[in-house]
């Protein structure tokens, strides 16, 4: 029960963490002009993808931690 609301608070942590430093970058030059909803959601689905593989890296050291 402890491990798996220590990954959902990592989970949302390395969202936002995530999410705020996609947020530096420009997606507008990679899409059509006038696309700024496209672009969020790419930016969102982005920070999602990111944020699955640093947990997934963070829990995989936990085994060897062991």
């Amino acid at each position: 029960m402890n491990n798996e609301w220590a990954r959902l608070i990592i989970i949302f942590v390395t969202f936002a963490m995530s999410y705020w430093a996609l947020l530096g970058i420009d997606f507008g030059r990679f899409l059509r002009k006038g696309r700024t909803v496209e672009a969020q959601i790419l930016c969102v689905l982005l920070a999602m993808a990111l944020s699955y593989l640093v947990v997934e890296f963070l829990f995989s050291l936990q085994v060897f931690m062991i």
